[in-house]
């Protein structure tokens, strides 16, 4: 049978003209350049920080939206980023802890970079994005998620070798739960997080001719909170200093909610060692921030700037010392928020910032909106695009967070104006703070009778979320949820 010419031809065109048509369709996705940080809290120049430099990340909010009101769904490490990870709130995850991996309740769930490598994307890591074996941990997979990348990479630098050099205020736990500093020698590249920028730019180099989704997981200023010295000088001893403390404050507050990290002050430090070690975190942002800058130059320098979307966050908040408290597991504004800011295409700059209440939730729900990808299944969060376009649009969609005290849950929720907590159903305490009046959440309102009624509507609010009879299994450790198989 002889050949139809016309469909010859159809043939040989497509063939010719194919792979022209796949690297257009290539150029038309967005790229995602989702850069992580480790317990860092919202002392930053953007932020209104007067003492904290962080340069690049101030340029990066600069010519996006930074978010005011952004809080974690839980303020540990793995728990936060398996939420964020995959879209679910913790109690469907069931992730509590250091040590229970998600995909041993919801085996079949699609991470967020597992949807972006559904649509055609490269996605890898380097450094920490899920959480590891153990806090600190360095150079290992620990509770990664193989699933969700194509390539993964984890550095372990100077700071490692050389740990024995860090000072160590203490000493009874381990450096990756400790008040430890150390002010480093060498460079920035010696370092893990610098090595962390290296490896993503060579990433960057090798794929700026596909679709990718580059996670770079930042570990400072996690503790040990260790950077090179050059950091150290930007902040002067003298001018550190402690938030003050009154036992005012803690009236009428459950003891529950003071409980992540006892006495006060924190473990016994003297408040000499306390400003050091708070000198050494923010020596650690400054650390970081520099880094971050080593990215965006090199989206410059590879003219991806114009077609990726770049995101920053922080897993969750820190303390520094407020409510005589060090690190993070509370309920209280310093822990449960923190940093987020998001720049690229399809966001308007917003100079102000964005005073919506938005969870870390949110993230994987917006990333697939502005990168045209279909909305993820039964992923728990709101998109934040309506934002991105207008940072004052209108928003009505309050921010929760949760901790575990052994058998005891906290459940808090945050709107633009109040935080109210709740420990054990109201059982072992409730808390409510006005942040128009009382910003630094000194003066808990929950008995005043003329807030009777903000109680009951925040109330309300939190038994939307956790109903009831959730807490009918509390004490198995399930955070209050029965167990579920699926997502």
């Amino acid at each position: 049978m002889k050949a139809n010419p016309i469909i010859q031809l159809r043939l040989l065109i497509l063939c010719l003209f194919l792979p022209a048509l796949q690297m257009l369709y290539a150029a038309e996705k967005m790229n995602v350049l989702f850069i992580a940080v480790d317990d860092m809290n919202n002392h930053l120049g953007c932020y209104g920080d007067p003492l904290v430099k962080s340069p690049n990340i101030d340029k990066l909010a600069a010519r996006g939206v930074r978010f005011d009101r952004a809080y974690c769904q839980f303020p540990l490490c793995s728990p936060s980023r398996t939420s964020l990870m995959t879209g679910l709130r913790p109690d469907t995850t069931e992730v509590f802890d250091l040590r229970k991996h998600f995909r041993s309740v919801i085996p079949d769930v699609v991470t967020l970079p597992q949807h972006f490598q559904k649509s055609g994307y490269y996605a890898a890591r380097v450094g920490k994005i899920y959480h590891y074996g153990n806090p600190g941990d360095i150079g290992t997979d620990g509770l990664d998620d193989l699933p969700s990348w194509n390539h993964r990479v984890n550095p372990s630098g100077r700071d490692k070798v050389e740990e024995s050099k860090i000072i160590n205020y203490t000493p009874k736990r381990g450096l990756g739960s400790s008040l430890s500093v150390l002010a480093a020698e060498g460079t920035d590249e010696e370092q893990t997080d610098g090595m962390v920028a290296t490896e993503v730019i060579k990433l960057m180099e090798a794929n700026k001719d596909k679709p990718f989704f580059l996670a770079a997981g930042f570990y400072r200023p996690h503790c040990p909170y260790v950077a090179p010295k050059k950091y150290f000088d930007l902040y002067p001893l003298e001018k550190i200093q402690m938030p003050p403390i009154s036992e005012s404050e803690f009236r009428d507050v459950p003891e529950v909610a003071l409980a992540s990290t006892k006495p006060r002050p924190w473990m016994g430090v003297t408040e000499e060692e306390a400003r050091k070690s708070k000198q050494a975190y923010f020596a650690a942002i400054s650390f970081v921030d520099a880094q971050v800058g080593r990215l965006l130059d090199a989206l410059d320098r590879l003219k991806l700037t114009d077609k990726t979307v770049i995101v920053f966050w922080s897993d969750h908040g820190y303390h520094i010392g407020e409510h005589g408290l060090w690190k993070k597991q509370s309920n209280f504004e310093e822990s449960a928020r923190m940093p987020m800011i998001i720049a690229g295409p399809g966001v308007k700059p917003a100079p102000k910032g964005c005073q919506r209440t938005v969870e870390l939730l949110d993230l994987y729900p917006t990333l697939a909106d502005l990168c045209g990808l279909p909305k993820p299944d039964k992923a728990q969060g709101i998109s934040l695009r309506p934002l991105l376009q207008n940072a004052s649009a209108k928003w009505d969609h309050p921010a929760y967070t949760q901790v575990q005290r052994g058998s005891i849950s906290g459940h808090s929720v945050r709107t633009e104006r109040w935080r109210y907590t709740e420990w054990d159903n109201g059982k072992e305490g409730a808390q409510l703070y006005d942040h128009q009046l009382d910003p630094l959440e000194l003066n808990n309102l929950i008995k005043d009778p003329q807030h009777a009624s903000v109680v009951k509507e925040m109330k309300a609010l939190v038994l939307k979320n956790w109903p009831a009879d959730s807490y009918s299994n509390q004490k198995s450790g399930n955070g209050g949820k029965k167990k579920k198989k699926e997502a």
